[in-house]
Parts: C-alpha cells; sequence; structure tokens
C-alpha cells in the first residue's frame, strides 16, 4: 500500500525569466532553453581542452587578454574541425556532427615534421605516411608544405 505521508507531498516546477511576456510565450521561453546544454557544452571544452580553467593573473587586463586569445584560439580550432576533419580526406572512426577541440589538436596540431631552411624558403617536411597529411594540406592549398 505504501507510505502515507503526515503532510501532502507536493512537487513544484517553474520558471523564472526576465523575458517580456507580451513577446514570449510559455512554449517559446522553453524553445530558447533547449540549445542550453550544448552551450555548456562548448563552455566545458573551452575551459578543459585550452587548459583555461585558472586565470594566470592576479590582473584583469591580463586575464582579459589570456580570454581574448583564447577565444580566438578556440575559433579557429572550431573552424579547423569543422572544415578538415569532417571531411573526406581522414578515415572516419564514426559518424559524427563536429569534432572536440581536444581531438583537432590531437589530429592536426600534435603532428610530427620538420622545420627546415632550403634556399631562401622554410619548409615544413612531414612523413611520408602521416594520414592527417592530407587534412593538413588543405589548410595551406597555394603552399607546398612537403
Amino acid at each position: 500500500m505504501g507510505q502515507y505521508f503526515l503532510t501532502p507531498d507536493y512537487e513544484l516546477e517553474g520558471w523564472w525569466t526576465t523575458l517580456d511576456e507580451a513577446e514570449y510565450s510559455d512554449d517559446n521561453v522553453i524553445l530558447l532553453y533547449k540549445d542550453y546544454a550544448p552551450s555548456e557544452q562548448f563552455h566545458s571544452e573551452f575551459k578543459t581542452d585550452m587548459d583555461l580553467e585558472r586565470l594566470p593573473s592576479g590582473k584583469f587586463n591580463t586575464n582579459d587578454l589570456v580570454m581574448c586569445l583564447g577565444a580566438l584560439t578556440y575559433n579557429i580550432l572550431r573552424y579547423m574541425g569543422q572544415s578538415f576533419l569532417l571531411g573526406p580526406n581522414l578515415p572516419v572512426r564514426h559518424k559524427v556532427q563536429r569534432r572536440r577541440i581536444k581531438t583537432v589538436m590531437q589530429e592536426l596540431i600534435y603532428q610530427s615534421a620538420r622545420f627546415m631552411k632550403s634556399g631562401r624558403q622554410f619548409i615544413l617536411r612531414f612523413g611520408r605516411h602521416s594520414p592527417e597529411l592530407s587534412a593538413f594540406m588543405e589548410l595551406f592549398p597555394e603552399k607546398q608544405l612537403c
């Protein structure tokens, strides 16, 4: 039969927002908060994958510069991940909509290469059998990298 409570058990679910009631209905507000989880995931990637959990200084201007450079780097890595790691050049491990920043860094940035000077040009030499080389070559199509 279950346990009887001395007082009834109530549950209350509520939403508080500062949006104008005339402009947004209840259903519209719920739709606006639908993308909250992906934004939290991007925030987590920015902090953990780029190692920006703790800011380096007690000075606001220094931390502001670090955050601005971190945002620029994050956007560049996201562009690289969307443009090249989802393309046909790399073997797909499994079908995904996007790659995490850590995966982009491991696949494209952490490449072993030799930085050489030949004549008056600097050359970046990769190994012959690097599977990510074709994707990296698409970053600089007008340059000869290897």
